[in-house]
């Protein structure tokens, strides 16, 4: 029962870093109906922007974890947040009109663009990074298995919870989730009554970026290392749960993010860590055979 706990504390802090990535491309996918492909990258560029402000802090002498970590955060999810908005400039928008497969290629472009960019700039090597907050809690039997929970799994889990209701909040009570919500059920007739397509689309880039680079700086945090490839592996799984949770519904991309977590981590603990892949993608396949519009999706409704 231990050893099984321990795995499920594994899982949704592995989940929730999926989930807040995979909530950046449902966002995108209800507004425009396209799947930002360099969202994974701009998870990347994020991690390493939050590596390089925290060592920037230690230099100087900012020690103090909590609040260094404030800083990292607050100062990657801005300079990430600027890199989502250049990615919906230059990818996106000139393309908008054009037909549906242009902004796919535009955004492969981009992801391999900043996979090529942040390997010249920062190397291929791995970047370690010391543990930041080492400790946490141990439960279970003395002479048997003890279930750990670090400090670390509690921050991202915690962090996420607060996230995720400042963010239903943001969508469901502020006039930009509004104009949000108008743009996902029809750009033309918001932009009749007088929405700022463009500047929503934007913004919408830029908070979907901003959670990526939080999700990034716990990836860092819970990994302790990183590299310029992690965008891929990280996107495709995030993508997957994105799908899996119904692809545009935020709720959604939050639950699928977080079954992914727990099949890779069940799969690898009782299965082959080979195969854990393969396990989470065939959940996918079958789920989408009896749902094809995700578990929470819901489906097209075709406008005339």
């Amino acid at each position: 029962m231990e050893y099984f706990l321990q795995q499920l504390i594994n899982g949704v802090t592995l989940g929730s870093i999926y989930g807040l990535i995979a909530i950046g491309y449902t966002m995108v996918y209800g507004i425009i109906g396209m799947i930002n492909f360099a969202h994974g990258d701009v998870f990347m560029v994020g991690a390493f922007l939050a590596l390089i402000v925290y060592l920037a802090l230690v230099a100087i002498g900012i020690t103090f974890v909590p609040l260094a970590l404030l800083i990292v955060l607050l100062v990657a999810m801005a300079l990430t947040a600027l890199y989502g908005w250049t990615v919906e400039r230059i990818a996106y928008r000139p393309l908008r009109g054009s037909f549906r497969l242009a902004p796919l290629i535009s955004a492969i472009g981009m992801s391999i663009f900043l996979q090529n960019f942040v390997q010249q700039a920062q190397g291929a090597r791995v970047k370690p990074l010391q543990p930041v907050a080492p400790g946490g809690f141990q439960f279970g039997a003395a002479d048997g298995f003890v279930v750990n929970v670090s400090y670390v799994q509690l921050m991202i889990v915690g962090a996420t919870i607060a996230i995720m209701t400042g963010f239903t909040l943001l969508v469901t009570k502020t006039s930009l989730g509004r104009a949000q919500r108008a743009c996902e059920q029809d750009r033309k007739m918001a932009a009749l009554l007088g929405v700022d397509v463009d500047r929503t689309i934007s913004l919408t880039f830029v908070m979907g970026a901003a959670l990526a680079s939080v999700a990034g700086l716990m990836y860092l945090l819970y990994y302790g290392v990183i590299d310029f490839y992690i965008g891929f592996v990280a996107g495709v799984k995030a993508f997957t749960a994105a799908v899996l949770g119904g692809i545009g519904s935020l709720p959604g991309a939050m639950l699928g993010g977080l079954l992914i977590g727990l099949i890779e981590t069940f799969w690898s603990a009782y299965f082959s860590v080979e195969y854990k892949d393969v396990a989470a993608f065939s959940i996918l396949a079958i789920v989408l055979i009896f749902l094809p519009s995700g578990l929470l999706g819901r489906p097209e409704v075709e406008k005339v």
